[in-house]
């Protein structure tokens, strides 16, 4: 629980700042961790079970946000969006190691989930931080005549 009480403000600060100031990449990037957030949310077991065996929810919710980073990372002239991809890929790949271990623990397992969410953060901040400085260095160049 007190993951969440970091994780949230830290989600809804970066989602505000990519909407403020991000372009599209940024933007659908946001908008899919918020909506990743959310499904994750809703799909969590009971917390006395949690954890215990694989999460096929969290697991189908990993695997459609893996999707969507890896579609913006396909369609991006930019470099950041494949390393927010790689590292979801390895949440993904946390659930089949669970499940090729099922005597995984329990806190390993959830740690392994949950960890890459915040240099995934700490990267689309990074992107839309350049991003607006593209946007704003370009829109002050003079036009040639």
């Amino acid at each position: 629980m007190f993951g969440a009480l970091i994780f949230i403000p830290l989600l809804v600060a970066v989602i505000l700042y990519a909407f403020w100031r991000g372009g599209r990449d940024e933007r659908i990037v946001a908008a899919i961790c918020l909506g990743g957030t959310a499904a994750t949310l809703l799909s969590l077991s009971p917390l006395s079970l949690r954890y215990e065996g694989v999460e096929r929810g969290l697991a189908l919710v990993d695997v459609a946000v893996l999707a969507g980073f890896i579609m913006v990372a396909l369609r991006s002239q930019r470099f950041w969006p494949l390393w927010v991809a790689g590292l979801q890929l390895t949440t993904a790949f946390g659930h089949g190691l669970k499940a090729i271990d099922s005597d995984l623990l329990p806190q390993a397992y959830g740690a392994a989930l949950q960890f890459w969410a915040y240099p995934i953060l700490v990267i689309l901040t990074a992107g839309t931080y350049r991003a607006h400085r593209r946007n704003h260095d370009a829109a002050s160049q003079p036009l040639d005549t």
